[in-house]
């Protein structure tokens, strides 16, 4: 009696585990047939059941069926995506259980490539097919303008594949469009491990975010640094770390890079534009004109070479003002008319200048009140009235009184 219970129960073991994988040959024919969401029912309670839970192609398969459903969604939603992460979760599984080795059979399972475009009966719907889809699917995204999922499904294949450069470019700038600097900073981070990358404009967004966005030009100087020993002869990572040194205070050294910079480059407006403020800022204001002058000379349409060196004018011919100002009357009287007839040379000089940047810039206020101030002073009546009625359009006549 007791060996016929003992084989009964044998019996029953066996069907039983008989019937498990019976579910998974289920859930497999599905899959090739396209009955996916019967497929992934049949697959699900094979993976909660003992018999079959510990297989590592149990799993394999749940991967594949949820790849090939993320592919059949072209709705391309957060719900799309969903199904793309639960599948990547899936073959993360599947690799564990395989022993985290791509040399194994899982892992070649995994790991398996596809050839571009082979047949969808031949896909091997592996981690490097989801990879591909997702990719598909950013791209989608992005030819329709929708830049939020554009970015999601780049970042979906990003984290299958690190050392895909073109994967992490697109991420990083999209991810720096959409204001989502914290994850354009991980992009961007993952171009920077690859050896043969050029790294040249990804170094360009981590600076701008760093000193821009999040205000640390300590950091933004440091990454410079960093970048001109790779790129020792990229112009733009020069002028950066010239405007990083001038945010940092650190004048001297800013000089000197400006210096070197012009040596190679003289005729550089954005170079001779910082040479001049450094000038400026030092108290050599004959220095500073010169070489703001020089930035117009080089590129007419310069809106800020034309708008400093106007600027500057003023500022000079201020100071003759104050001096003069600052005289006793007996010398006010002698040097009045010698000096006013300076400040005013200077006002008219600057008028050029501020013309030329209002043209650059037709909708500055500030300019046009500038030329106002400045007209009103030379008693040029036309113009002055000319400018007052453009202010007026766009301020209200009673612009000055605010």
């Amino acid at each position: 009696m007791k060996k016929l219970i003992l084989s009964l129960a044998l019996v029953a073991t066996v069907t039983f585990a008989f019937g498990q994988k019976k579910v998974v040959k289920e859930a497999e024919k599905g899959f090739k047939s396209g009955s996916l969401q019967t497929a992934l029912a049949s697959i699900d309670a094979a993976t909660t059941n003992p018999e079959t839970s510990g297989d590592p192609a149990t799993f394999l398969l749940k991967a594949q069926i949820q790849t090939k459903i993320f592919s059949r969604d072209s709705s391309n939603t957060m719900e799309t995506l969903e199904v793309g992460n639960q599948a990547l979760s899936t073959f993360g599984t599947t690799y564990e259980m395989g022993g985290s080795n791509k040399t194994s059979t899982t892992g070649k399972e995994v790991y398996a490539d596809e050839l571009p475009g082979i047949p969808d009966n031949l896909r091997p719907y592996s981690l490097i097919t989801l990879k591909n889809i997702a990719f598909d699917k950013a791209l989608e995204r992005y030819n329709e303008d929708d830049m939020e999922m554009s970015y999601e499904f780049f970042n979906l294949a990003g984290e299958i594949d690190k050392s895909d450069s073109t994967i992490h470019y697109n991420a990083g700038f999209l991810a720096n469009d959409l204001g989502r600097f914290e994850d354009a900073k991980r992009h961007f981070g993952y171009l920077f491990e690859l050896p043969t990358y050029n790294k040249i404009n990804a170094y360009y967004f981590m600076v701008q975010i760093l000193s821009t966005e999040e205000k640390n030009p300590e950091a933004a100087f440091a990454l410079v640094t960093k970048a001109r020993a790779e790129y020792p002869n990229d112009k733009v990572l020069a002028e950066y770390e010239i405007q990083l040194l001038l945010q940092l205070n650190k004048m001297d050294e800013a000089m000197a890079q400006i210096n070197d910079a012009l040596a190679k480059d003289p005729n550089n407006p954005g170079l001779l534009l910082r040479s001049g403020y450094l000038k400026e800022q030092g108290g050599d204001l004959e220095a500073a004109l010169v070489d703001y002058k020089k930035s117009v000379e080089v590129d007419p349409n310069f809106f800020e070479g034309n708008y400093y060196t106007g600027a500057l004018m003023l500022e000079k011919s201020r100071g003759i003002l104050a001096e003069l100002n600052s005289l006793s009357d007996a010398e006010w009287e002698k040097r009045s008319k010698e000096m006013g007839t300076q400040a005013d040379e200077l006002y008219r000089q600057s008028v050029p200048f501020f013309t030329k940047a209002l043209e650059i810039k037709p909708d500055n206020n500030d300019i046009m009140i500038i030329l106002f101030q400045v007209h009103t002073r030379l008693k040029n009546t036309a113009e002055a009235n000319a400018m007052n009625a453009k202010i007026s359009a766009i301020l209200g006549a009673n612009w000055q009184e605010n």
